[in-house]
């Protein structure tokens, strides 16, 4: 069964005292995916196992991901949400950390070309025309929130024009905006946060190499980005807000909002 949609995750939320869920917008259920072994009820959805394996293979492993696409070409295209809307597609991967090989495979099996693989790749008559079409398109940032020109930067020798190109530009390296957070603030964060009464009702909030994260048990995890006032925002998602209540010094709650808030989490340990 696939992970459910943020939507449909919420339709589902017990409503306990002391935790607040406010949707914003009608919740739609996913469809249940039955086996494929079942042929009167199956459901013509990519194995979510397979589509986080191909994208998360493409950061690394050709042979494994030569292995699925030739197996299953549409997996070229396989794009997953890591969580809160930071979407990354199998060519996306590859494409911010410089595998050109992976790339080139994914799309000789039918993988939608980019911008951002354009860039990767060298491909500067691509950037240009892109550019060209769309002035301004170069301040788009990719997974994770990575530039375009990091991505030109990661196709190393192969790329150097395109890198070249988008530094005379000027605005293709701007970082998504933070705020420094005092290192006591970043220790206080750590800790579960309860939206329910489940043992998986919860969110974990953690520090890993001096940055904050946060996650469900058995999910993404996210780094959470900092903006001033401990409202932070997950890499990638600027637009969604994670916003941490103190009292008597202590972390007591967090709230999400993506833009309404939807959910309010109470520390639990």
């Amino acid at each position: 069964m696939p992970p459910p949609t943020r939507r449909a995750f919420l339709a589902g939320l017990p409503l306990a005292a002391g935790f607040g869920i406010l949707p914003s917008r009608p919740l739609h259920a996913q469809p249940p995916r039955a086996p494929a072994a079942d042929p009167q009820s199956f459901l013509p959805y990519q194995d979510p196992a397979l589509v986080r394996e191909v994208v998360g293979a493409s950061h690394r492993d050709l042979a494994r991901v030569r292995e699925l696409v030739e197996r299953q070409p549409a997996l070229a295209n396989a794009t997953i949400d890591w969580s809160f809307g930071d979407w990354e597609s199998a060519l996306g991967a590859a494409s911010h950390v410089g595998r050109r090989e992976i790339a080139e495979l994914l799309i000789a099996h039918g993988a939608r070309p980019s911008l951002f693989s354009a860039a990767m790749l060298g491909q500067l008559d691509v950037v240009k025309a892109f550019v060209s079409a769309a002035p301004g398109i170069q301040r788009t940032y990719g997974p994770h929130g990575i530039t375009l020109l990091a991505h030109a930067r990661a196709g190393g020798a192969g790329a150097i024009k395109v890198r070249e190109y988008l530094e005379g530009l000027g605005d293709a390296d701007r970082p998504l905006p933070t705020a420094p957070l005092d290192p006591a603030d970043r220790a206080a964060l750590v800790g579960t946060y309860a939206f329910g009464s489940g043992e998986a009702d919860v969110f974990v909030v953690d520090v890993r190499n001096d940055m904050p994260g946060i996650e469900r048990p058995g999910h993404s995890r996210s780094i959470l980005r900092h903006t001033g006032a401990l409202v932070f925002f997950p890499a990638g998602v600027p637009s969604a807000r994670i916003a941490f209540a103190r009292e008597a010094g202590r972390m007591t709650r967090l709230t999400i909002a993506d833009p309404e808030v939807f959910l309010t989490a109470v520390r639990r340990a």
